[in-house]
C-alpha cells in the first residue's frame, strides 16, 4: 500500500503520517516531500529557504526532480519489496500550491507530475482538512511558523490552495479521502484509519 497525505500548513499532515507508518507496521517506509533522499533533502532546504527567491516554474522544477528522485531511490524499491509506504505530500501539493495557487495550471502541474513519478501513484491519499485559521493557531505555537516560504504565503494563497485540494479530492473520490483534522492527535488518527478503513 501507498498512502500520501495531504493538506494545507499546519493540517498536522506529519503528526498523522508518523503515526499512520506505526499502524502499518515494523515493514512501513515514511518518508516526506520534498526529501527522503540526499539530494531530496538539499532540494528542501533550498524550496524552503525564504532568500532563495525562486520564480514559481523554478519552484515546481525543483519539487518534481525531488520526487522524481524520491519515486526511483525510495518508493518504488520499497513497494517492490512488499512494503507500506507512507509519504507526508505528493503529487496532490504540487497540483494545490504550484498549479493552483501559484497560477501556473492545474493540467501543467498534473502532466508533469505523470513525467516525475513514471506511474507510481498513490493508491490511497488522505486530505487533512481544517479550517485555515486553526492551522495557522497550530503552527504558531509550534513555534516556528512562518519561517519557510510557504508559511510565510498570506491568507489568500493559503485559501487558493484549500480550495484546490478539495477540487481534487471532488474530482478523484475512489483515491482521495477527506478527514477533518480538528481535534487531538489521536482523534484524527483514528478518522484517518476508519477513512482507510483500517483496524485501530
Amino acid at each position: 500500500m501507498f498512502v500520501t497525505l495531504e493538506g494545507i500548513d499546519g493540517a498536522g499532515k506529519s503528526t498523522q503520517a508518523e503515526l499512520l507508518a506505526a499502524a502499518l507496521g515494523p515493514d512501513a517506509l515514511l518518508l516526506r516531500e520534498p526529501g527522503g533522499t540526499p539530494a531530496g533533502e538539499r532540494l528542501r532546504a533550498i524550496l524552503k529557504d525564504p532568500e532563495a527567491g525562486l520564480s514559481p516554474r523554478t519552484e515546481l522544477l525543483l519539487f518534481l526532480a525531488a520526487r522524481a528522485e524520491l519515486v526511483a531511490s525510495a518508493i518504488r524499491p520499497a513497494l517492490e519489496a512488499g512494503r507500506p509506504v507512507v509519504c507526508d505530500r505528493f503529487i496532490d501539493s504540487t497540483v494545490a500550491y504550484q498549479g493552483a495557487a501559484r497560477g501556473l495550471g492545474v493540467e501543467v502541474a498534473q502532466e508533469l507530475n505523470e513525467f516525475a513519478v513514471a506511474g507510481c501513484v498513490p493508491d490511497r491519499t488522505v486530505l487533512l482538512r481544517i479550517p485555515a485559521a486553526e492551522a495557522a493557531a497550530r503552527g504558531q505555537r509550534r513555534g516556528d511558523y512562518g519561517v519557510d516560504r510557504f508559511e510565510a504565503e498570506g491568507e489568500r494563497f493559503r485559501a487558493a490552495v484549500a480550495a484546490a485540494f478539495d477540487e481534487l479530492a471532488e474530482a478523484e473520490p475512489e483515491r482521495i479521502f477527506v478527514v477533518d483534522a480538528t481535534g487531538s492527535p489521536e482523534q484524527v488518527h483514528g478518522r484517518v484509519l476508519d477513512a482507510l478503513r483500517l483496524e485501530r
